[in-house]
């Protein structure tokens, strides 16, 4: 009885892989269907589903070795497995290091060098046929066991990652499974095809993590990119998915769009492996495309970025059937379908790399002997790096940096370039003579005109404008006046603070400072911020305090363990605080003047549902978790009218469609604001505010600006150029800032960088105090730009803010926290929450 079970079974999962291939398996391995339960694309794997079966796939083959990489924000684990022979295996760790070795140090490859051969899916959690494949193509690696297969696990190791968004996997897995009917319905307008918002796409943030490579700002991407730099893979396959009507498509993409820093050998050993794609797709029939569509051109993308650090990344995408069945303009599309055509996909990858070994190992290692050659020949040596007093935005920066394995050395004496002076201690060298050349020059790059003009993605993404972080392309080294050691991050700021002063300080400049300003603030301590700056006595000396300093008064502190708070917390965020031993100050106001405001815990809804962007909402919910302590309420459009509004200080409108409001949601809104909230708006959001009547600015729309663009004397096959033209994908411009007002408050300088993806532009007001901050006589900074659009933009404004009764209404032309690592930016929106009432602008007409 028990043999026939084990037959039963060994029959059952065979017949159920024959959907995807037919060679002969070792049935003493677990096969997915066993584990599952069901034949793989009959339902949605969860992510614990593809945990457990991989786990039970390493437990029992010695051909394959699971690990745990990190952590997802909903502390799902992050998945790798490792596949090769197992003589590989057990010396793993020896061709890890000799494989960076010949990579980097210019050493002969060895004969038998193993290539190494990544594979990630599903960094789009509404992509699901790339993990679900992950399953059929770990089981076919360690259970068939023909000679091509042993020559594969002989020749490579084989990194797979099966799902690197597994929060947002397994929300479109739920909703993908909930809504299967018995008999798959196939019809697109069913509901288990049209997910609701914010849908599967994102991470537990609704942040895009295939636009994270670069930018680094979640556990799943600092995990993928620690991971990526042990290994410094070869070959590297990414896998989507389009709409249901495609086909599928693998690059080589437009030609014309490819990132001019990555090397013309890679384009060529993409195309070398698209024949083997090509011929895996032409033997099962199957259509495809490939040069069309897609570019090369951002390199924070899972495709890009590899192809600036030596590999060569291959996008792949596969036509959706978002759910088990789908109708498509090619027939009946099933999810079967899918998983099979992307492991088909992962199979010519493998054979193709194979096949290619030696010469994509001696591409790798030519490409970082030309990258230090590059530098070499380069007029530019390196970049200067200034502290302006934010200490932790300049080391996250650094930090960032770091984690791209690209070294940063401090000054450890003073040094001048022309007529500018870097002090030791607070300026910070980063050499181009690096292995990291391309990726340095990439990272830093502020062009502005290219050979194609239309971007799939973005076009500018310089980090230092990001962070706000002035910076210099210097064309000699500092020489002497350079650390031996590069830059590594100190602990924490600890301090002991003294008993019984008459009050304490600590200024507003450091990113650390709203957090630990909010977190007094939920213990319940009193807080005042300065309007101006002012002296003050402290044990030490007379320090000097910044506009936004914030001063926690003894003689306003009703609860008893106010300062063992105040103790406690300076503990936790590095921000240094002064004890003030007089009222009376030697310059500025006195500790009990006006002109210190009074600072209230932020209560914040957060508008976020149906019409809103769930990307720009997603990035207002964490920047004000991560950089002002603040978990926003959030609330669908609409809703809006049927909640107790009175319970917040703050709205925010992000980027949205707000068409459904009705003058009654105007009305609601307008009489919160004059009772004293803070009502914030950013690109469609403040245009909403300002067609509203409740943000008192005219807005320039995106049709009015199109109209900018000659449309005259175009052909049909002038319109993709056209649309090019008339968008802005990605740019970067800078604005002057008020830098009296408070919304500016602890930023260091006039000149402050923006993002911009928008054409949509905010006019400036004619009431003085009004403009909080105008565009740049000059502020195209980098990026493309149809240069009719730059001296428009600059007639616009950046930021506009006014009083509504005794409530305040601010309106932003851009979004402040683009993709989580605008720093700089980021800070307006932050002061928006802590000192949106502390000024004072009524309207001309009031």
């Amino acid at each position: 009885m028990k043999l026939s079970v084990v037959v039963f079974f060994a029959l059952w999962a065979a017949m159920a892989q024959a959907q995807y291939f037919n060679e002969p398996v070792d049935t003493t391995l677990p096969s997915p269907q066993q584990s599952l339960g069901h034949a793989v694309g009959d339902w949605h794997a969860r992510h614990d589903q593809i945990q457990r079966y991989f786990e039970q796939l390493a437990n029992q083959s010695d051909h394959a070795m699971l690990e745990v990489i990190g952590y997802s924000h909903e502390q799902r684990p992050l998945l790798q497995l490792v596949i090769s022979s197992p003589e590989n295996l057990s010396r793993l760790d020896d061709i890890r290091q000799q494989h960076l070795e010949q990579a980097k140090q210019d050493k002969s490859i060895a004969s038998d060098a193993p290539i190494i051969i990544w594979l990630g899916y599903g960094v789009h959690g509404n992509e699901p046929s790339a993990a679900n494949a992950a399953l059929v193509l770990a089981y076919y690696l360690t259970a068939v066991k023909t000679e091509e297969v042993a020559a594969w696990l002989s020749r490579a190791v084989i990194l797979i990652q099966p799902s690197l968004n597994p929060d947002g996997h397994d929300r479109f897995a739920l909703w993908a499974n909930m809504h299967k009917g018995s008999t798959p319905v196939a019809d697109p307008q069913h509901r288990e095809h049209i997910e609701p918002w914010p849908n599967g796409r994102p991470n537990h943030y609704w942040f895009d993590l295939n636009r994270d490579w670069l930018l680094l700002q979640h556990p799943e991407s600092q995990a993928r990119i620690a991971q990526f730099h042990q290994w410094l893979p070869n070959v590297v396959g990414d896998f989507h998915e389009m709409g249901t009507n495609s086909s599928y498509f693998f690059q080589p993409g437009i030609p014309s769009r490819n990132y001019p820093l990555t090397p013309k050998r890679n384009f060529e050993l993409t195309a070398a492996m698209a024949q083997f794609h090509a011929s895996a797709f032409d033997e099962r029939k199957q259509l495809y495309y490939s040069e069309e569509s897609f570019d090369d051109f951002y390199i924070g993308k899972g495709s890009t970025y590899p192809d600036v650090n030596g590999s060569v990344g291959i996008l792949f995408e596969q036509a959706s059937s978002r759910g088990h069945l789908q109708e498509s303009i090619n027939g009946l599309l099933s999810f079967s379908d899918t998983i099979k055509n992307q492991f088909t996909a992962s199979l010519s990858t493998i054979r193709g790399a194979v096949a290619k070994r030696q010469e994509l190992l001696a591409y790798q290692q030519e490409f970082y002997q030309s990258a230090l050659a590059q530098a070499k020949a380069d007029k530019t040596k390196g970049y200067m790096l200034t502290d302006d007093g934010d200490h932790s935005r300049l080391h996250a920066l650094l930090d960032l940096l770091q984690r791209h394995h690209i070294a940063v050395y401090p000054l450890n004496r003073d040094w001048q370039d022309d007529d500018d002076n870097y002090l030791a201690g607070q300026s910070y060298f980063v050499p181009l003579q690096q292995a990291q050349y391309r990726l340095i020059k990439a990272a830093f790059s502020t062009e502005k005109n290219f050979k194609d003009n239309t971007f799939y993605d973005v076009s500018s993404w310089t980090l230092p404008y990001a962070y706000n972080i002035e910076f210099k392309a210097v064309s000699r080294e500092p020489g002497r006046a350079l650390a031996s050691q590069q830059w590594q991050a100190k602990p924490l700021l600890k301090q002991s603070l003294a008993a019984g002063a008459y009050a304490y300080a600590f200024s507003w400049q450091d990113q650390q400072a709203p957090l630990l300003l909010q977190a007094l603030l939920a213990e319940g301590v009193v807080v005042r911020s300065a309007l101006r700056s002012f002296s003050a006595l402290t044990n030490d000396s007379t320090v000097q305090f910044p506009p936004g300093s914030m001063v926690v008064a003894a003689g306003l502190q009703q609860d008893k363990e106010w300062f063992s708070h105040l103790q406690q917390l300076q503990q936790r965020y590095p921000v240094k605080v002064h004890a003030i031993h007089s009222g009376l100050t030697p310059e500025g106001s006195d500790l009990g003047s006006h002109n210190f405001a009074v600072i209230n815990k932020p209560e914040v809804l957060l508008i976020a549902g149906p019409g809103v962007s769930s990307t720009e909402a997603g990035e207002v919910w964490y920047n004000l978790e991560r950089l002002a302590g603040i978990s926003p309420s959030m609330v669908e459009p609409d809703r809006i009218s049927r909640i107790n509004l009175s319970r917040y200080t703050h709205i925010i409108l992000a980027d949205g469609n707000y068409r459904q409001w009705q003058d009654s949601h105007s009305s609601l809104l307008k009489e919160w604001t004059e009772q004293g909230g803070v009502l914030w708006g950013h690109k469609d959001g403040a245009a909403w505010l300002a067609k509203a009547g409740l943000l008192q600015a005219g807005v320039w729309q995106s049709k009015e600006m199109q109209q900018l663009i000659p449309q005259q004397d175009l052909s049909y096959a002038d319109r993709e150029a056209l649309a090019a033209k008339q968008r802005i994908a990605g740019a970067i411009f800078s604005a002057e800032l008020d830098l009296t007002h408070p919304l500016t408050f602890g930023i260091p300088r006039v000149r402050l960088p923006l993002f911009k993806n928008d054409i949509m532009l905010l006019q400036p007001s004619s009431s003085p105090f009004v403009n909080v901050a105008l565009y740049s006589a000059n502020p195209h900074l980098a990026g493309y730009s149809a240069s009719e659009y730059v001296p428009k933009i600059a007639q616009g404004a950046a930021i506009i803010a006014h009083n509504l009764g005794r409530g305040r209404v601010i309106g932003m032309t851009d979004n402040p926290v683009f993709r989580g690592y605008f720093f700089g930016s980021s800070r307006i929106l932050v002061n928006a929450m802590f000192l949106g009432n502390s000024f004072n602008a009524p309207l001309q007409a009031e």
